[in-house]
């Protein structure tokens, strides 16, 4: 029980940390529309004039805006990104300020809320340790969209006396040009004139701006897509078996291994669990655990897991001859991995080390022992040390 207890109160602090910054997202979302739909929810207090009716005006988009990237924030904390914690500690306080300028009745709530969820996203810093956010092809198609929209709003705005008349006034105007254009919605409203330079501006922003926002739809979406199929069919997405290095792989999942996965995953230990029943897979996936769904006996699985990376593998299937075969496959892809078995029958323990097994261990003689020993009044400890050894 004293092991649960850190590994219970990381998931508490991750869950608050989350719950503030939904809750955050979601007023910041409402008022921001608030803002947007109704005039008559200031507070009169002689305060509203203060602040320019443009600025709130501006302010009440970029609050459904912010309102947004705080709900993508709230998804990056529940996986315990460390980008996410980094972009909550950037986006809160802007909530906060974006709250003030707004001054309406909502706008209170966000404020209070925002400045309460800075402290409270702060000290639990601990807890989003992950780092592999984005790939560095996402990486790359996140900045090629960013440097092309630069490059639109950038050029439209310094050829905006060539385009039409009145179409580009402010830097919004340019940036509206460059979305709309990279987009490929166009609604026709900014058009360059007949003058040459504007044209073929708009020509290389168009092959830039399309190239970019396609490369980065695919990018950026494409994982997203690919782990909502490979949930549905049982399997692990490319991404994340590339990612699986120095990792253990547990053959089978049951009674047996139950332990074993909660153990690892307490222990935030890399694996993941090949098993060829998709009911069960669909059971360790929904706990956020690695699961590949496939004959572990096999190559095919075997490879797609990265054995030749792996630093051991566990076979407890509670079928020895099962296991046996796993182990036969497991060394011949990787002779230097680490194997462990669980011998299901006694008398298959020398089996299971002829067939390449490092350790064998039996369960039933294990707990023989123990119980035995703990009935006599005798040390469990060094018994389990000794049943070890053999």
């Amino acid at each position: 029980m004293a092991d649960d207890h850190p590994s219970t109160a990381r998931l508490l602090r991750v869950r608050f940390a989350v719950v503030l910054v939904f809750v955050t997202a979601v007023l910041s979302f409402v008022t921001g529309l608030a803002a947007i739909g109704l005039e008559s929810l200031d507070f009169s207090v002689g305060v509203v004039g203060v602040v320019p009716q443009v600025i709130r005006a501006a302010v009440s988009f970029t609050a459904v805006l912010t309102g947004f990237l705080l709900l993508v924030t709230a998804y990056a904390l529940r996986k315990r990104f460390e980008a996410g914690w980094y972009l909550a500690l950037v986006l809160l306080p802007l909530s906060a300020l974006q709250g003030v300028l707004l001054v309406s009745a909502l706008s209170v709530p966000l404020v209070v809320l925002s400045l309460v969820a800075i402290p409270g996203v702060y000290v639990n810093r601990s807890a989003f340790d992950r780092e592999e956010w984005l790939s560095t092809s996402q990486q790359a198609a996140l900045g090629a969209l960013v440097g092309s929209l630069a490059y639109g709003t950038a050029g439209a705005w310094f050829l905006r006396e060539e385009f039409s008349e009145g179409a580009i006034t402010a830097p919004v105007d340019a940036l509206y040009f460059a979305v709309v254009t990279a987009s490929t919605v166009g609604y026709g409203d900014v058009i360059p004139t007949t003058s040459t330079v504007a044209r073929l501006f708009t020509l290389t922003y168009l092959v830039v701006g399309i190239a970019s926002f396609t490369a980065a739809l695919g990018t950026l979406l494409g994982p997203a897509i690919e782990a909502r199929f490979a949930s549905a069919l049982g399997t692990m997405t490319d991404s994340s078996l590339e990612l699986l290095d120095d990792h253990v792989i547990v053959v089978g999942f049951s009674d047996l291994t139950e332990p074993i996965v909660s153990e690892l995953d307490r222990e935030d230990v890399p694996f993941v669990v090949i098993t060829r029943h998709p009911e069960r897979a669909t059971v360790l996936r929904d706990r956020g655990i690695d699961v590949y769904t496939g004959d572990p006996s096999s190559e095919a699985p075997l490879h797609a897991v990265g054995i030749e990376r792996a630093q051991s593998l566990i076979a407890a299937t509670e079928d020895d001859a099962q296991d046996a075969l796993a182990i036969l496959t497991a060394r011949e892809l990787n002779p230097e991995v680490r194997i462990v078995a669980a011998a299901t029958d006694a008398d298959n323990q020398r089996k299971l080390k002829r067939a390449g097994a490092d350790t064998v261990i039996s369960p039933s003689v294990l707990g023989g022992h123990l119980l035995a020993l703990s009935a006599s009044g005798g040390d469990a400890e060094q018994i389990a040390a000794r049943v070890l050894r053999e």
